[in-house]
Protein backbone atom coordinates (compact mmCIF):
# COMPACT_ATOMS: atom_id res chain seq x y z
CA UNK A 1 0.00 0.00 0.00
CA UNK A 2 2.47 2.83 0.81
CA UNK A 3 5.02 1.16 -2.30
CA UNK A 4 2.18 3.53 -3.95
CA UNK A 5 2.98 6.39 -2.01
CA UNK A 6 5.33 8.66 -4.67
CA UNK A 7 3.13 7.15 -7.68
CA UNK A 8 0.27 8.66 -6.34
CA UNK A 9 1.94 12.09 -5.26
CA UNK A 10 2.90 12.14 -8.89
CA UNK A 11 -0.62 12.13 -9.99
CA UNK A 12 -1.71 14.66 -7.72
CA UNK A 13 0.62 17.34 -9.28
CA UNK A 14 0.04 16.91 -12.46
CA UNK A 15 -3.77 18.05 -13.50
CA UNK A 16 -6.33 15.42 -15.02
CA UNK A 17 -6.19 15.74 -19.07
CA UNK A 18 -9.42 14.20 -19.35
CA UNK A 19 -12.68 15.92 -21.67
CA UNK A 20 -14.81 16.75 -18.47
CA UNK A 21 -12.10 18.53 -16.92
CA UNK A 22 -10.76 20.70 -19.50
CA UNK A 23 -14.28 21.70 -20.40
CA UNK A 24 -14.73 22.43 -16.39
CA UNK A 25 -11.73 24.82 -16.82
CA UNK A 26 -12.97 26.52 -20.30
CA UNK A 27 -16.61 27.05 -18.47
CA UNK A 28 -14.81 28.32 -15.74
CA UNK A 29 -13.07 31.04 -17.51
CA UNK A 30 -16.24 31.72 -19.64
CA UNK A 31 -19.25 31.78 -17.19
CA UNK A 32 -17.46 33.11 -13.78
CA UNK A 33 -13.96 34.95 -14.07
CA UNK A 34 -14.65 36.35 -17.56
CA UNK A 35 -17.84 38.05 -16.32
CA UNK A 36 -17.20 39.01 -12.46
CA UNK A 37 -13.87 40.49 -14.44
CA UNK A 38 -16.08 42.61 -17.21
CA UNK A 39 -18.41 43.74 -14.68
CA UNK A 40 -15.56 45.02 -12.30
CA UNK A 41 -14.16 46.82 -15.55
CA UNK A 42 -17.64 48.57 -16.34
CA UNK A 43 -18.15 49.79 -12.67
CA UNK A 44 -14.67 51.54 -12.16
CA UNK A 45 -15.13 52.70 -15.45
CA UNK A 46 -18.36 54.44 -13.94
CA UNK A 47 -16.70 55.37 -11.08
CA UNK A 48 -14.14 57.52 -12.82
CA UNK A 49 -17.10 59.09 -15.79
CA UNK A 50 -18.42 60.14 -12.76
CA UNK A 51 -16.41 61.19 -10.44
CA UNK A 52 -14.54 63.33 -13.58
CA UNK A 53 -17.85 64.62 -14.23
CA UNK A 54 -18.82 65.59 -11.48
CA UNK A 55 -16.15 67.23 -9.96
CA UNK A 56 -14.26 68.50 -13.05
CA UNK A 57 -14.81 72.37 -14.22
CA UNK A 58 -18.40 73.29 -13.91
CA UNK A 59 -19.65 69.73 -12.73
CA UNK A 60 -23.26 70.29 -11.15
CA UNK A 61 -22.79 67.94 -7.85
CA UNK A 62 -26.49 68.45 -6.80
CA UNK A 63 -27.23 66.62 -10.51
CA UNK A 64 -25.31 63.71 -9.84
CA UNK A 65 -26.19 63.33 -6.34
CA UNK A 66 -30.08 63.19 -7.96
CA UNK A 67 -29.06 60.75 -9.66
CA UNK A 68 -27.39 58.48 -7.01
CA UNK A 69 -30.03 58.56 -4.83
CA UNK A 70 -32.74 57.53 -7.83
CA UNK A 71 -30.58 54.66 -8.12
CA UNK A 72 -30.03 53.58 -4.65
CA UNK A 73 -34.08 54.46 -4.48
CA UNK A 74 -34.96 52.24 -7.71
CA UNK A 75 -34.42 48.82 -5.70
CA UNK A 76 -36.15 49.45 -2.74
CA UNK A 77 -39.46 50.40 -4.86
CA UNK A 78 -38.72 46.85 -6.70
CA UNK A 79 -39.01 45.62 -3.01
CA UNK A 80 -41.84 47.25 -2.03
CA UNK A 81 -43.63 46.53 -5.54
CA UNK A 82 -42.75 42.69 -4.62
CA UNK A 83 -43.90 42.98 -0.85
CA UNK A 84 -46.97 44.78 -2.22
CA UNK A 85 -47.78 41.79 -4.28
CA UNK A 86 -47.66 39.28 -2.08
CA UNK A 87 -49.04 41.03 0.50
CA UNK A 88 -51.95 41.64 -2.41
CA UNK A 89 -52.05 37.79 -2.85
CA UNK A 90 -52.42 37.41 0.54
CA UNK A 91 -55.27 39.64 0.95
CA UNK A 92 -57.01 37.22 -1.99
CA UNK A 93 -56.44 34.23 -0.76
CA UNK A 94 -57.82 35.06 2.65
CA UNK A 95 -60.93 36.46 0.99
CA UNK A 96 -61.55 33.01 -0.51
CA UNK A 97 -60.47 30.69 2.50
CA UNK A 98 -63.33 33.21 4.78
CA UNK A 99 -65.47 32.02 2.45
CA UNK A 100 -65.20 28.13 3.08
CA UNK A 101 -63.82 28.63 6.52
CA UNK A 102 -66.89 28.65 8.79
CA UNK A 103 -68.36 25.43 6.98
CA UNK A 104 -64.60 23.37 8.06
CA UNK A 105 -64.40 24.99 11.00
CA UNK A 106 -67.50 23.59 12.52
CA UNK A 107 -66.84 20.24 11.63
CA UNK A 108 -63.09 20.86 12.89
CA UNK A 109 -65.14 22.55 15.84
CA UNK A 110 -67.07 19.16 16.81
CA UNK A 111 -64.31 16.84 16.28
CA UNK A 112 -61.97 18.69 19.00
CA UNK A 113 -64.70 18.84 21.13
CA UNK A 114 -65.16 14.78 20.94
CA UNK A 115 -61.25 14.55 21.46
CA UNK A 116 -61.50 16.91 24.44
CA UNK A 117 -64.18 14.20 26.51
CA UNK A 118 -61.57 11.48 25.93
CA UNK A 119 -58.69 13.25 26.71
CA UNK A 120 -60.35 14.18 30.21
CA UNK A 121 -61.51 10.92 30.36
CA UNK A 122 -57.95 9.49 30.02
CA UNK A 123 -56.68 12.04 32.13
CA UNK A 124 -58.93 10.88 34.91
CA UNK A 125 -58.07 7.38 34.38
CA UNK A 126 -53.73 8.32 34.68
CA UNK A 127 -54.53 9.86 37.90
CA UNK A 128 -57.41 8.01 39.64
CA UNK A 129 -54.67 5.78 41.28
CA UNK A 130 -52.18 8.36 42.36
CA UNK A 131 -55.12 9.96 43.80
CA UNK A 132 -56.48 7.03 45.19
CA UNK A 133 -52.90 6.23 47.27
CA UNK A 134 -52.77 9.77 48.72
CA UNK A 135 -56.23 9.66 49.66
CA UNK A 136 -55.48 6.53 51.69
CA UNK A 137 -52.37 7.95 52.72
CA UNK A 138 -53.70 10.94 54.22
CA UNK A 139 -56.27 8.77 56.08
CA UNK A 140 -53.97 6.78 57.19
CA UNK A 141 -51.74 9.84 58.80
CA UNK A 142 -55.08 10.98 60.26
CA UNK A 143 -55.46 7.58 61.64
CA UNK A 144 -52.07 7.31 63.43
CA UNK A 145 -51.94 10.91 65.02
CA UNK A 146 -55.36 10.19 66.56
CA UNK A 147 -53.60 7.08 68.40
CA UNK A 148 -50.27 9.32 69.23
CA UNK A 149 -50.97 11.45 72.56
Amino acid sequence: MFHKLPELAERLKTPPTHYSYLKHRRQVMRQIILPVLLSALILVGIVVWVSFATFSQGGDVGRWAAISTMWVIIPMLIGGLVVLAILGGLIYLMARALNALPYYTGIAQDYVFIARGYIIRGADMVVKPILALNEWLQTAKAFFERMTP
